[in-house]
This record gives C-alpha cells, structure tokens and sequence, in this order.
C-alpha cells in the first residue's frame, strides 16, 4: 500500500536510544580497529559493519523499522525498494518476526544480494532504476498490500541508524572525525545524529564516488540538484540526487562530503583485504579510501566500512588492482 508521505526529522537521543535497545537482541556491536598505515597526520580506525549477519549496516535500520511498528500494520507483510543491502536486512528481519516480505530491486544489483534475499524467503521484484529511485523519494509506490519501508527516510530507519554512532563513542570517545558512506542519506543521518548529540565537536564526513556525487553537488549549490548517475560496480550509493526530504537534516548535521575515485576505493577494498581479512563492497570501503587520501582528514579518523556484499567476479578485480567492469 501507499505509504503516508514521510517527514522525517533529526533523531533525538532517546529515540535513537530506545531503537538500539529494540534491535540489540538481533544485532552485534562490531568491533573498531586500527589500521597500520604509513599516514603521520591521522589514525584510521574501521568500523566493521561487514560483520552483522547479512554482512553489511542495513540490519539495524531494517529491524529499527519494523520492531517499531504496531503488528496491525504488517499484518499485510513489509516491502521495501532497494539496491541490495537493505533488502537483505528486510527479509532477514521479516523473517525474525514471521511476515511476509517483498523486495523491489534493479536487475543489476549484485547477485549475492538478490540470492540473500531469496534465501531468507523474500519475494524479489525486479524495476527498472528510475522506478526504483522513484520509490524512495516518494513520487510513486508500488500497487502491493504490504507496509513499503522506506529505505532512507523512515524514522525507524534513522534512529536504528544511530546505534552505530553510539558503538563508535563507546569504543572511541573523542574521534575527530566519523567518516561513511552516503547515498540517500539515512546512514549518515543517523550516525552524525548520535555523534552530535554525545561529541558535538567531532567532525562528519559524508563519502561518494565519483561515479555520483549528488551531495557534494548539493553543498555546493545550496539546495538539492540532480546530477548525472554514471554506471559503476559501486552499486549501495550514487543516486541522482540526496533524498529531498532528508536534506535539510543532512545539511544541519554534515560538516564536508568528500569524493573518492573508483581506483581510491579499489585500493582501499585491497588494504582492507590485506590488514583485517575483511571483504568490503565499494560502497563499503568509500569511506577509507576518503581517509586515506582527502587532507583534510586528521587526527583520529572512524571509517563506518558499511558492507561487504559484493559479487565474486568483481571482488577478485578489486584484489587485482583493477576497477570492476560495471554491470
């Protein structure tokens, strides 16, 4: 069914507190490591979210959204538009609470997470990338029975967003800079909301490549603009535009955006490799790869590593050295 139009707005404490008691018996604190790297002006520690079960961050938004519903509306069962992680984090939580779950994803998302997806039950439909996009920033919806969640902007998505910025605090008091992924939004609304509300001076960084670079052109100009979407093997982020209803959030809470080249992000998919034995998708190693390179970054840096459910083919490029071919 066709959701109300949402309004999101900047989480508070309690409620981000509240949400990381609900989802607690599901989800795991990951752990926060120190890279090795020959860098004199900053530590770089990663926040492995590659390790929640579905092997990326999307557990815990999913799980926030639907534990915070009355049972009356999922009675239909829960649907979401998604590229890959946050439909695998839906039907792994759909299938905790017993509901019927439907997935609405591009037939280019990465194959290990339309078979996650099916594995846990879920119903996989296929839309094109421009109905997908429609979908999240609400101009359309599909015709189902079931609750549609939406993905970047639900308020369960964000409070269930906001554990991660606690687990960060807690394993790292003062970091100067938290640094993750963005692609709509949610996931660095709801990390920069917890780091703002414990360390108001810690700095947050939003990270794109440079395949799309929505936000960084929304800095710039002042307001929300469209930009034009390249085909990448980095699949998690890269609209054509931040979330229009997220964005004045994103504006208040967000101090820098930085872009990372596809081969920054290879690299950094290589060192995650290297150190920690962790597989990264691209999105999930943007993050680094801004650490790593961009100089504004100092002192003690979080990278939030978001996932690591990448295609095969593409993960043993990536080990090589090479960009993915784009799919």
């Amino acid at each position: 069914m066709k959701p109300q139009p949402n309004q999101p707005r900047r989480p508070t404490l309690a409620e981000m507190t509240a949400a990381r008691e609900r989802i607690a018996p599901y989800v795991r604190h990951t752990p926060l490591i120190e890279l090795k790297l020959p860098l004199k002006d900053r530590r770089i520690f990663v926040k492995l979210e590659t390790l929640q079960p579905i092997g990326a961050f999307k557990l815990r938004p999913a799980l926030s959204a639907l534990l915070s519903r009355a049972p009356n509306e999922l009675r239909h069962g829960v649907a979401v538009s998604s590229s890959g992680n946050m439909a695998y984090g839906t039907a792994w939580a759909a299938k905790q609470l017993g509901i019927p779950m439907a997935a609405y994803m591009m037939d280019n998302a990465p194959l290990t997470k339309i078979e996650g997806v099916r594995q846990l039950g879920g119903d996989v439909r296929f839309i094109s990338g421009d109905t997908w996009w429609s979908y999240i920033i609400e101009e359309d919806a599909p015709d189902g029975p079931e609750l549609l969640i939406n993905p970047v902007t639900d308020q369960g998505v964000l409070t269930g967003n906001g554990s991660i910025g606690f687990e960060i605090l807690e394993d790292l008091p003062r970091p100067d800079w938290v640094l993750a992924p963005i692609g709509g939004g949610g996931l660095i609304t709801g990390v920069a909301a917890a780091v703002r509300a414990i360390q108001p001076g810690v700095n947050v960084m939003a990270v794109e490549g440079e395949h799309a670079a929505p936000a960084t052109a929304a800095f710039a100009a002042g307001k929300v603009v469209e930009v034009e979407a390249h085909n990448s093997f980095i699949k998690s982020i890269g609209g054509p535009t931040v979330a229009p209803a997220l964005w004045p959030i994103v504006r208040e809470l967000i101090d820098a955006t930085s872009v990372a080249t596809l081969s920054q992000v290879v690299e950094a998919m290589q060192v995650l490799f290297a150190q920690t034995k962790v597989v990264a998708e691209g999105a999930g190693a943007a993050s680094l790869a801004a650490a790593m390179h961009d100089p504004r970054v100092q002192g003690n840096v979080v990278c939030v590593i978001s996932g690591g459910n990448i295609d095969a083919v593409d993960y043993v490029q990536a080990l090589q050295g090479q960009v993915p071919v784009a799919r």
